[in-house]
């Protein structure tokens, strides 16, 4: 590290920066030590301190192995997300080694579905996923990522959740995978500042059957059924105090294999079901 970077981390930190975050701005934006470069930095350094996340500052984020661009279009992944996948990535090898067709609703920056084309494909298995947003933003950012890493096999589809997607694929999936939103809206009302750069809308659900944020788990609940082949399993990511309320209606939906496993924080947040 130059002189001038350590000089200019020192800088940041007096600012108000964390050191960390301060040394990553500085590795990010210090191309050279011309002015041009101290700009960007400067810039940057603004954008954290006035509460803006640092994954939109810098621009892209780490997850499972891929370097994914992000802004405001599509949510930050969190690092329990990364658990999900791995739940998944189980599911698919208990499937064996045919080809398996993948759906990931509501799928944003691309992280979870193109997470596990990737992994998959390292091991020789294969994959073809569909990658489904309602926003048309949020699929540019996916397919940029999906681009960005090399990644075909993947269709994008605008829908909410299976609404688009066409007829001839019901019974089909042999893995539906979904972090959708399921924050209630007096719930985020109290969260951090910082959460209220992302997209609401991939945060933010309406209650159903009297638990806050509960209306899109329920609606993907209950219509995976008609979407799986059989055999196929269902892995979504809920909220701490949903546990119940997803167990109940994944026995409603009659999915079998019923389980809600823990996130890397301790906490049952991923519902696992098969169509038998």
């Amino acid at each position: 590290m130059t002189g001038v970077n350590s000089y200019l981390i020192a800088e940041l930190i007096g600012e108000g920066l964390n050191r960390r975050e301060a040394r990553w701005l500085v590795e990010e934006f210090m191309t050279g030590a011309d002015s041009d470069s101290i700009r960007s930095l400067r810039l940057a350094a603004r954008r954290r301190l006035d509460g803006e996340p640092l994954q939109y500052v810098i621009g892209h984020w780490p997850f499972r192995g891929l370097d994914l661009d992000l802004d405001p279009r599509v949510l930050i992944p969190r690092p329990e997300t990364e658990e999900l996948v791995s739940v998944a990535l189980g599911e698919l090898r208990a499937l064996g080694p045919e080809p398996s067709l993948v759906v990931d609703l509501g799928c944003g920056s691309g992280a979870i579905g193109l997470a596990l084309l990737q992994e998959s494909q390292r091991v020789g298995s294969s994959v073809a996923l569909i990658a489904v947003d309602a926003s048309r933003e949020a699929l540019n950012v996916a397919e940029m990522n999906a681009v960005k890493h090399g990644l075909g096999s993947v269709s994008f589809v605008q829908s909410s959740w299976f609404d688009a997607l066409d007829e001839s694929l019901r019974a089909s999936f042999d893995l539906i995978v979904a972090n959708p939103p399921y924050v209630g809206v007096e719930e985020f009302e109290t969260l951090d500042e910082v959460l209220k750069y992302e997209p609401r809308r991939a945060l933010v659900a309406q209650s159903s059957r009297g638990v806050e944020g509960l209306a899109d788990l329920e609606t993907i609940i209950l219509q995976a059924p008609a979407w799986l082949a059989v055999g196929g399993s269902l892995v979504v990511e809920h909220g701490r105090d949903q546990r119940a309320a997803v167990l109940e209606l994944a026995h409603e939906a009659r999915l079998g294999q019923v389980s809600d496993l823990e996130d890397l924080s301790g906490h049952a947040r991923i519902l696992v079901a098969r169509r038998c």
